[in-house]
Parts: C-alpha cells; sequence; structure tokens
C-alpha cells in the first residue's frame, strides 16, 4: 500500500487532467503526461483520482447528498435551495472526462507488451463505472466517439447503457486469472477475480437502470450475470472502494471537516431512522456537540442561510465519525446494494429467487457494513412493520432500505432515487423549483463554446438543459 501511494504522489504530478478552461484539441494531447506511460502508476492515480471524484464536494456532498437529503447545509444553504447553474457541475464532466477515462483509454491502447490483458480489463471496468457515472447524471453524453473526435458527438442515454453492457461483457474476456498480475491496483490489490465480481455487478446495476424502459435486455443480462461463472460481489470484503490513508491522502470528507463546517446531517435521516430504531444513526450522525441537547437532532434541507443558522451549530447533528476519518473508504459498490439489486431482479420476475430473503440480507450486510453485527440486534430490527418487506410494494421496501444503506454515497443514491421513487421526499421551504426537485446535473456550459452543434442536438432530443429535465431511464 505504502508503495502504491508513493506511486500515486508521483503520478499525480506526471498524469494530471487538463484545466477546465483547456481547449477541446487539447483533450487528446495532454502536455502534463508521460511520453511513456507506465499502467501500474496510471492505475494507482486514476483509482485515487476516481475516489475523490465520486465522494467529494460537488459530486457529493455539496449537490447529490442535498438532493437525496442525506446532509443538509446549515450555512451558505443555496445548493441545498437549488440555486444551481451550470457552473456547478463542472467536475464529474471535466475530471470524469479529461482524467480519468483518458487515463484509462491510454492503458487501453497501450500495447500488450506494455499492458497485459488484465490492466485491459481492469481499464475498461473502470471506464464503464465512470462512463455510468456520466449518462446517470447528466444523461445524453459523449460516448462513442470519445477518443477519437475533438468535438464528439452525444450519444442518447439508451445507447450508453447498452454500450456499458456490451464494454463490461468485453471486459470478462480480458480477464485472466492465471494470466500475468498487475500492480498498481489499490481497489483490489490485483486480485482479478475481484474484478470479474465488480464488472458483473455494474452489469446488474445497468440492467435495473433499464429495467423500467427495456425489461426483455434487463432480464437477458441479469440472466448472463447469474449464469456466468464469474458471479457477483459475494460478501462485505469483496466490496469495491478505495482505502485512504493519512493526510494528505485522506478521505475527501475528512479533508473538508479539516477546515469547514457547512455540513449537517439532514433532519429527513435522523427523523426517518429514529422512527424505526435504526441502529445505524449512530454511525452515521453524531450527537450535537451542545450537552444539553441530548439526542440526534437533523437540520431540514432547503432553509435559507439564516434560518439554518439560527438552528445552531452547536445543537445539530454533523456526519458521523465514520465518515469523517482520514482512511475512511470511498465504496464504488458494496455487498448490500448487489443484494438489494439481486432482490429488485427477483420481484420484477427477472429470476426466480426469493426477493424477501434477499432483501433481508441486504439490509443485514448493510448493518454489518458499518459494524453492527449483533443478532440479536439485527433480528429486532428486521422484525419491525416498518422495516419488513412488502410484497404488494417491493419498490417502496427496496427504494428506502436502499437509500438508508447508500447513506455518502451521493451520486448513485441519487440514481436510485430518482428510479425507484422512494423514499418520498419533500421540498424545502427555500428551495427555488416549485417544490420539484432537481432529476439531472446541468452540462457545464463550456459545453456550449467548445461543442456547441453536438450540444444543441442533446437538448433537442433530450429536453431542456435544467434541473428537472428527466432522463430517459427516469420512466416515472
Amino acid at each position: 500500500m505504502k508503495k502504491n501511494i508513493i506511486k500515486l504522489a508521483l503520478l499525480l504530478i506526471v498524469v494530471t487532467g487538463f484545466s477546465c478552461k483547456a481547449e477541446l484539441s487539447d483533450i487528446n494531447i495532454n502536455p502534463n503526461a508521460t511520453e511513456d506511460p507506465l499502467p501500474d502508476y496510471l492505475l494507482t492515480a486514476t483509482e485515487k483520482k476516481a475516489a475523490d471524484l465520486y465522494w467529494g464536494s460537488e459530486n457529493n456532498y455539496n449537490s447529490s447528498l442535498l438532493f437525496v437529503q442525506h446532509w443538509a447545509k446549515i450555512q451558505y444553504t443555496e445548493p441545498d435551495c437549488y440555486i444551481l447553474s451550470n457552473s456547478s457541475f463542472t467536475s464529474l464532466w471535466n475530471t470524469g472526462y479529461t482524467q480519468i477515462i483518458t487515463n484509462l483509454n491510454t492503458i487501453l491502447d497501450l500495447t500488450d507488451e506494455k499492458a497485459n490483458s488484465n490492466y485491459k480489463g481492469v481499464a475498461l471496468t473502470l471506464r464503464s463505472w465512470a462512463f455510468l457515472l456520466l449518462t446517470d447524471a447528466y444523461g445524453d453524453i459523449p460516448y462513442s466517439e470519445v477518443g477519437k473526435s475533438i468535438i464528439p458527438k452525444y450519444d442518447n442515454q439508451k445507447d450508453v447503457y447498452f454500450g456499458l453492457l456490451a464494454d463490461l461483457e468485453n471486459s470478462l474476456t480480458l480477464f485472466n486469472e492465471k494470466g500475468q498480475k498487475i500492480s498498481g491496483d489499490i481497489i483490489y490489490s490485483g486480485n482479478i477475480l475481484s474484478w470479474k465480481k465488480f464488472a458483473n455487478a455494474l452489469r446488474l446495476r445497468i440492467a435495473l437502470r433499464i429495467s423500467d424502459k427495456e425489461p426483455e435486455k434487463a432480464k437477458s443480462v441479469i440472466a448472463s450475470v447469474l449464469n456466468g461463472s464469474a458471479g457477483l460481489i459475494n460478501s462485505n470484503t469483496e466490496t469495491a472502494q478505495f482505502i485512504y490513508t493519512a493526510s494528505p491522502q485522506q478521505n475527501p470528507f475528512s479533508a473538508s471537516f479539516e477546515t469547514r463546517d457547512d455540513y449537517r446531517v439532514s433532519k429527513t435521516v435522523v427523523d426517518r431512522l429514529s422512527a424505526i430504531n435504526d441502529p445505524r444513526l449512530a454511525v452515521f450522525a453524531q450527537k450535537p456537540t451542545d450537552t444539553s441537547v441530548p439526542n440526534y437532532v437533523g437540520v431540514p434541507n432547503g432553509l435559507s442561510t439564516t434560518d439554518a443558522n439560527n438552528l445552531g451549530f452547536a445543537k445539530t447533528s454533523k456526519p458521523g465519525s465514520y465518515f469523517l476519518k482520514a482512511e475512511s473508504p470511498a465504496v464504488f459498490y458494496s455487498y448490500a446494494e448487489v443484494l438489494f439489486n439481486l432482490s429488485e431482479a427477483a420481484a420484477r420476475g427477472f429470476t426466480t429467487q426469493n426477493s424477501e430473503e434477499l432483501y433481508n440480507k441486504a439490509i443485514t450486510a448493510s448493518l454489518n457494513q458499518f459494524g453492527i453485527t449483533n443478532s440479536t440486534v439485527i433480528s429486532s430490527y428486521l422484525s419491525q412493520p416498518d422495516v419488513q418487506y412488502d410484497k404488494t410494494n417491493f419498490k417502496k421496501s427496496i427504494g428506502e432500505q436502499k437509500w438508508i444503506s447508500l447513506y455518502g454515497q451521493g451520486l448513485e443514491a441519487f440514481a436510485e432515487w430518482r428510479r425507484l421513487d422512494y423514499p418520498v421526499l419533500t421540498a424545502g421551504p427555500a428551495s427555488v423549483l416549485d417544490n420539484k426537485f432537481p432529476v439531472r446535473f446541468i452540462y457545464p456550459g463550456a459545453e456550449q463554446s467548445l461543442n456547441g452543434i453536438n450540444y444543441k442536438a442533446a437538448v433537442a432530443h433530450q429536453g431542456t438543459d435544467n434541473l428537472i429535465t428527466k432522463l430517459w431511464f427516469d420512466a416515472y
């Protein structure tokens, strides 16, 4: 691990991305990139950049975590009231394309002598994950022409999902557990079987993403996943995650809270978890520092800065210390999510598995993930009427519990909340969308000037480039 972190420190100098202000012609010519890239160095740097992007402020706790009401703002509350512009959503786009996808394409383009097929399988899997984040957030995106044109067309979201499913199938053919080893991999330490399971888990995720629009395709993909030899993430020890270390390589949550105090746990989370005696509340939140306030106190989303300030910084709950530790992991895909997805697949009739049993296993896996392992506590929690599986409304049961289990993973929680439509949330009093919620990210403003023709075509196809235009997968 120390060796990888040393590599990372060096690579962040030579494999950095591009300025947000770069011309499109620079996308294919990175003046800062090494002329003789090494796949292990590229992989280490890119995994770190991907983790920071996924868990960092702009895409997570200053946007998607607010949209799904995991966190709330206690000062500078404009993002919590949806006062946002296209400049608010540049990070995911710019870093996703010009650093993460570019670096992974570099690995894929290396000769077999420089990067064996396992490197390329990892690169294609991780690239698919990055493209999935982008299309889930923005909708139609450049995909098929990325790396081939300086003004790439925007592919329809359906085509992106179908393309990613094909890419992930291809990645499975590249992996060879008995083949050459790889290094520089912090996520799975070079374990190729684990990467195959992650690739399959992504196929399962995408299959459910398209399930309301393309149920037969979804069913076919899930059958392929379950009938294949690679399997799926099968325990919390196989969770896809990036493990951080001490400063300056710490978790973004930790780094932010060293100097800022803008965020609190949402009242929605505190109230819901309190109502069902959820033991994860003590992990997700801290009690107020004012000892005269004995219980957890969440901040309502969508307050004016004045109203939020008046609640008192010492009288409200910060996010739990579990998330604020320097070494807290950035989870990309948990075992609990796999089980929730299998439960939903069964509920939809895509498989013959027992949906309720998988649902209970998913909750148990989530509780275990956050350190709650006492069997009596778990059994008592599962037995509550408000927790028990509702066969008449699987979207409600799975949606609400999945929302809890994805706490901290704002982008994925945002995608699943839009798709499943649970839990039912209420916009804050100072929000500016007429009681509506954001349902997508806005394209970065630079796209209008740098790739204007293709940007306009995407907007004409998808709809107005604003926060409330529904994406293709968001059927209801």
